[in-house]
């Protein structure tokens, strides 16, 4: 058996249930099993991030966009820079600061996901182009 084949097996029966249960819990961004599947620390020890807890989940928004990013995801890391004193503006601005990186498409295709996670729902919002 390959050290790949013992972590493997070790995860599995971490989480004492089944493959349709993982799914879910993945499927709602559960950290739980994130944490699971990455180990107590996805870092090696010392190398914890040294920006502030506002500024991290800003950050991590923005890597969201870069990847395109699950809805749950964002409600979790949106939820996230909210309890830390980030302001809606600032979350709506990471969307115009990463344009010129990951490009328009990404950024269009993260705007609803954000607005969702922020309690808006742009495909029922009114057109104030529509008059």
């Amino acid at each position: 058996m390959t050290d790949h084949d013992v972590v493997r097996v070790a995860r599995r029966e971490a989480w004492e249930v089944d493959y349709t249960e993982v799914l879910r819990r993945l499927s709602l961004h559960d950290e739980r099993v994130a944490a699971t599947v990455l180990g107590a620390s996805a870092m090696p020890s010392g190398l914890a991030p040294s920006l502030d807890p506002r500024t991290l989940a800003l950050v991590r928004l923005a890597a969201l966009v870069a990847v395109g990013g699950a809805v749950p995801s964002y409600g979790a890391q949106t939820d996230a820079a909210v309890d830390a004193g980030a302001t809606v503006d600032e979350i709506v601005d990471v969307l115009v600061g990463v344009v010129a990186v990951v490009g328009l498409p990404r950024v269009v295709a993260a705007a609803p996901k954000l607005a969702l996670a922020l309690g808006h729902d742009v495909m029922e919002a009114e057109d104030p182009t529509d008059t």
